[in-house]
């Protein structure tokens, strides 16, 4: 045990593999939450979502930006390069389809290690 007059160093470290850890859909969302978020508020709200994802190496969030917003009528939220988070929005249809072509293109092109989709 260190006395009162020693510190304890800590190091943690994040060894980077290639994988998408997280990817929900919400579908409906409350108001709040696009308020809370930043994200575009003129949507409607009855039939919109909001899709999200983790990956590493978070550069990889520039990439799967580039495939929501080419895979149809998307809006990019949140593209952080830094932390690996996508977040978008839009119609839920369009949401689903932008988050499986995200998916499949890490899987098959990029080999990344791929968690499922889930959705509430």
């Amino acid at each position: 045990m260190p006395n009162n007059s020693e510190q304890i160093r800590i190091v943690q470290e994040t060894v980077c593999g290639k994988e998408i850890t997280f990817a929900h859909i919400m579908g409906g969302p409350a108001p709040v939450i696009y308020q809370k978020l930043g994200l575009n508020p003129q949507v409607d709200y009855g039939t919109s979502a909001i899709g999200i994802m983790n990956m590493t190496p978070p550069e990889s969030a520039v990439i799967a930006s580039d495939i929501a917003v080419k895979s149809g009528n998307v809006y990019l939220g949140v593209a952080d390069r830094f932390t690996g988070t996508l977040i978008i929005t839009g119609e839920l249809s369009d949401v689903e389809s932008a988050m499986l072509e995200i998916l499949d293109f890490f899987r098959t092109e990029m080999e990344y290690v791929v968690c499922r989709l889930t959705r509430k």
